[in-house]
């Protein structure tokens, strides 16, 4: 084990004898904000702390065998025993590096998916629905909710745009590596030859944010628009100015909101959407910066970059920055993309932890 892993394991271990003891205080609970704060972080620390005493104690088991070795009488037991402790202590040590990789601080959050047609005309706006309606079941399957802000639907179909929010404990932790360009290649509905052709529509998965910490916007630059909202709705909608445009003049990102009935609602809706939006940008432009000293092969931020095409002949989704691809594409679109996320999770953890290697 490196001696920088060792240092922060063994920080670990006597925070979390500091917290016992302060957790079994009698006085603990006058303080709820700072007993929920220590309980928290004990929770935390706990299974690591426990994961690196049972590591610890595999180096004993080991040190022990290595002395029965010596014994001529021994000897075969006791390098069985060696190599069952160095598989274990392999895996103990790949475990805990894992349990020390870097949180993401927005994992637990709730999301937004914009999806929009691209290039493909009335085939790229029935693909959005398509994606979208993968990315709902996706969300079903998980027990999440999921609501939709803004739509703007196709003239055959589907959508030439959706921003959606999708409620439920780690949301973007599954779904944070979607973000980009997403191509299809199929026989549109519209064909008469039988030629398959190719569309594509961007994605953007953007964590919800505190616009109160997170994003702090300033009324004076925001220039707010109201309007009546068009589509299906109803008289009511239809009838009122309760549609809601959001300007951010020094970015001049522009959000729309009209799927509510009341405008105070859309436009409490379109300002989550704006901070979640501000906050993306700042995102990923520090991904970019990161990018420049070290290519990663997921979560680059790069809108423009195609991650993903569906191929419906052939019934494969090849995810392009990890080379995946997988002959199931009925059930992912109905939303088992299970596989996919924990594939592309997976890369990541990997690359986080050749980071931890050349930092240690």
């Amino acid at each position: 084990m490196k001696k920088s892993i060792a240092a922060k394991l063994s920080q670990l271990n006597t925070r979390l004898a500091e917290l016992d003891r302060m957790l079994s205080a009698e006085d603990v609970a006058a303080d709820m904000d700072n007993y929920r704060k220590y309980t928290r972080e004990h929770a935390e620390i706990a299974p690591v702390v426990e994961l690196y005493q049972a590591y610890q104690q595999s180096e004993r088991d080991m040190a022990a065998a290595n002395e029965m070795a010596a014994d001529p009488e021994m000897h075969e037991f006791a390098q069985s025993e060696i190599r069952e402790g160095k598989a274990r202590l392999e895996q103990i040590e790949i475990e805990l590096q894992k349990r020390l990789l870097p949180k993401d601080p927005n994992d637990e959050r709730n999301i937004f998916i914009e999806i929009r047609a691209g290039t493909g005309g009335d085939e790229s706006a029935l693909f959005a629905g398509d994606l979208f309606r993968m990315y709902a079941r996706y969300a079903e399957r998980n027990k999440w909710q999921v609501e939709v802000i803004n739509e703007s639907p196709g003239e055959m179909g589907g959508y030439k745009e959706i921003i959606a929010k999708i409620i439920g404990q780690g949301a973007y932790s599954k779904l944070k590596f979607e973000s980009g360009g997403h191509r299809v290649q199929r026989v549109p509905e519209t064909e008469t030859q039988g030629r398959i052709h190719t569309s594509a529509c961007t994605l953007a998965v953007m964590p919800e944010v505190d616009a109160v910490s997170d994003v702090v916007l300033n009324p004076a630059d925001l220039r707010i628009d109201t309007y009546r909202a068009s589509g299906a709705g109803g008289q009511h909608i239809n009838k009122t100015d309760s549609a809601v445009r959001i300007t951010h003049l020094p970015t001049n990102i522009v959000v729309e909101c009209q799927d509510g009935r009341s405008q105070h609602k859309n436009k409490a809706q379109a300002m989550s959407v704006l901070a979640a939006r501000i906050k993306d940008r700042q995102m990923r432009e520090q991904q970019a910066k990161q990018a420049a000293t070290r290519k990663s092969l997921v979560g680059s931020g790069d809108r423009s970059e195609r991650i993903r095409t569906y191929n419906f002949p052939q019934g494969r989704v090849t995810d392009h920055r990890i080379n995946l691809t997988l002959y199931k594409i009925e059930q992912m679109m109905d939303g088992d993309i299970h596989e996919l996320a924990d594939a592309l999770m997976a890369e990541h953890q990997a690359e986080q932890l050749a980071a931890l290697g050349e930092e240690a």
